[in-house]
């Protein structure tokens, strides 16, 4: 693209978002001062080969202005996170931790997990990466500790006490049976497990549980011996590592062959509770900054930082900048000077982002280099989870694993390219297939497709007319069909294809949910067990449960699902819209169909100005301001 006149980009700090000529965002970057890093791109050499490649690509620019450079570090990672820009490092983990939730100012507090921390004045604990680890610690620290489980609206309309007071597992507050002083004994040692002061808290149990044995209360004792034994379990599962205590994360990088690993560890009480690795395939140790950078800002957009970040070293990004908000080799020019690997150096230092992740947490956070050698073990600790992720990605080759999985269904060959289609629609209406397209294992999102189909809530009919349109799109034909349903939904697909008389065009096959006890399909959280058929046998074949075919095809069909649902709800959106639409005066069916084929979606029309509506055919300069109030108002874009 060529170079912008530097007039006109602002002089504030902000955001710039390059697009394609498709107008999907590409890259988004941040900026002090828009105008001096924009420009930076456009000098005539020394750029590095990635930011060649990507404005190779681009055909347009915008900007984002705000007022502070902490703003600016905020919407670009909520914007990378939107839009997952190709030539960014994008953090592919839309896991919501798990937490403990300990409301410390209820007089009755209850301990909840929850996905996502609020400022809202209660204790936080964590995060898990396990849900199942954290549900098994809750339940472990209820039948020892006896804490309420049921909601604030439940406890104020009880008349008398629930099972789990008969259980001796609740006090029974909702009843008065005791008093919020008594209660609190048992929420501070609840506290001091999951702060990690677990020593104190078992010396005083292990003296209390001998003192009320001495005294012969057998049934006293053997309520801390209980309460002894859960503690000691729980700290079984942590890794002391810090004598003094604290918390705090640490994050490790290790080059791999074919990319860069990042591990990082959750250090809380001073002990390890939990760990997470992430894999980025194609980068160097060259991206290392930016990435480390990039992660900070992502990963703790839904995460609750400690008040200690430990990193391997700082990011140029991340030095301190300097006392006047200059880098003091730039010379202040505002024509493109500034290498763009160095043009967000001092962004603000540390500080900005600090201070970002001090609100998000509601206290100070430090992010640090090792400052001694407990540290450094932690980073090395840190580095190996990414080490280990690194080789376990490298046993998930693309070729090797595609010719597993043609192995595993006994195709000719390795399914480079992969298609499939499932379908959606509410009791028949808005009936829509999705069809997702893999090639050479990795998604190929310019090919998905969206085919709006007859109503019907026969998904077997359906499949079988979607054959004819599939057939009218022609090549290229993919390696392998997969499908998203069981026997009947494969055998629809095959008997559309044999009547076309393209039975052996591509091979077949279908996914189908594992069944529960009652022979139900089973989607329970955390279920492996699904099945996969193929023409000519009845029943499924023998997949190891776990294996990584049979992952690998889970992910492709769980692909297919989201984009399906995706579009089916944006297609039900718009029904309900058109249907707000007609209700002005003067709109019809036509208006309304004019609006979906000139504007393509909601966004588009909701971003629309009066001039632009005004254009089109019989829409006059009243019924243009009505429809412009009108669509910013369903569509809750707000504004004059």
């Amino acid at each position: 693209m060529d170079r912008p006149e530097p007039s006109s980009i602002p002089l504030t700090p902000g955001v710039y978002l390059y697009r394609d000529g498709r107008g999907r965002v590409i890259y988004v970057g941040k900026a002090r001062v828009l105008r001096r890093r924009v420009l930076s791109y456009f000098r005539p050499e020394g750029l590095p080969v990635k930011t060649r490649a990507m404005l190779a690509h681009a055909e347009s620019l915008d900007y984002l202005s705000t007022t502070t450079e902490k703003e600016a570090l905020l919407l670009e990672a909520s914007l990378i996170k939107k839009y997952r820009p190709h030539y960014n490092i994008v953090l592919r983990d839309d896991k919501q931790y798990a937490l403990f939730r300990l409301d410390v100012k209820h007089p009755f507090p209850r301990l909840e997990i929850v996905r996502a921390a609020r400022r809202d004045g209660a204790r936080y604990f964590g995060p898990f990466t396990s849900a199942l680890a954290a549900r098994e610690t809750w339940k472990l620290i209820h039948r020892a500790f006896g804490l309420r489980r049921c909601s604030d609206r439940a406890m104020r309309n009880r008349v008398r006490p629930c099972l789990y007071h008969h259980m001796g597992q609740c006090p029974a507050p909702c009843m008065g049976a005791v008093t919020p002083a008594e209660y609190h004994l048992a929420v501070q040692r609840v506290r001091d497990i999951l702060e990690g002061r677990a020593d104190p808290l078992l010396r005083s149990l292990r003296a209390e549980m001998e003192g009320a044995a001495e005294q012969l209360e057998f049934e006293r004792a053997a309520i801390l011996r209980d309460q002894l034994r859960a503690v000691e379990r729980t700290v079984e599962r942590q890794a002391a590592i810090l004598p003094a205590g604290g918390d705090m994360d640490a994050i490790g990088l290790c080059e791999a062959e074919k990319g860069l690993g990042l591990g990082i560890v959750f250090v809380r009480g001073g002990a390890v509770t939990d760990g997470r690795a992430f894999f980025w395939p194609g980068l160097g140790f060259e991206d290392a900054p930016e990435l480390l950078s990039s992660f900070l800002g992502q990963f703790y957009g839904t995460v609750v930082p400690p008040p200690r970040i430990l990193v391997p070293w700082l990011p140029s990004e991340l030095a301190d900048a300097p006392a006047d908000g200059r880098n003091e080799d730039r010379g202040g020019e505002d024509d493109g000077a500034i290498p763009p690997e160095d043009a967000d150096e001092g962004f603000g230092g540390r500080d900005v982002l600090e201070q970002a992740l001090a609100e998000r947490r509601g206290g100070p956070v430090r992010v640090v280099a090792p400052q001694n050698t407990a540290d450094n073990q932690l980073v090395d600790m840190a580095a190996a989870n990414a080490r280990e992720e690194a080789r376990r990605r490298r046993g998930q080759d693309g070729a090797a694993l595609l010719a597993r999985v043609g192995a595993a269904l006994s195709l000719p060959d390795a399914p480079g390219r992969i298609e499939c289609v499932d379908v959606s629609h509410t009791g028949g209406r808005q009936t829509r297939v999705g069809m997702v397209v893999y090639v050479d294992g990795l998604p190929s999102r310019e090919e998905y497709r969206i085919y709006a189909m007859p109503d019907s809530a026969d998904d077997y009919a359906t499949l079988h007319a979607w054959v004819a349109r599939r057939l009218e799109s022609g090549p290229p034909w993919p390696d392998l069909l997969l499908i998203d349903g069981g026997r009947g939904q494969l055998a629809a697909v095959g008997r559309a294809l044999a009547e076309a008389g393209e039975e052996r065009l591509f091979p077949l096959a279908a996914i189908a949910k594992a069944r529960d006890e009652e022979g139900h399909a089973d989607r329970r959280a955390g279920n492996v067990a699904d099945r996969i058929f193929v023409p000519g046998r009845a029943n499924p074949l023998p997949l190891r449960e776990g294996s990584q075919e049979l992952l690998f095809l889970q992910q492709v069909r769980d692909a297919t699902h989201r984009f399906a649902i995706g579009r089916h709800r944006r297609a039900r959106r718009g029904a309900a819209l058109s249907g707000e639409l007609m209700r002005l005066p003067g709109v019809g069916p036509a208006t309304a169909r004019l609006l979906w084929d000139h504007f393509g979606s909601v966004e588009a029309m909701a971003g629309a100005g009066e001039e632009e509506l005004r254009a089109l055919p019989g829409v006059g300069r009243a019924r243009a301001a009505a429809l412009r109030e009108k669509l910013r108002r369903l569509t809750g874009a707000g504004g004059a």
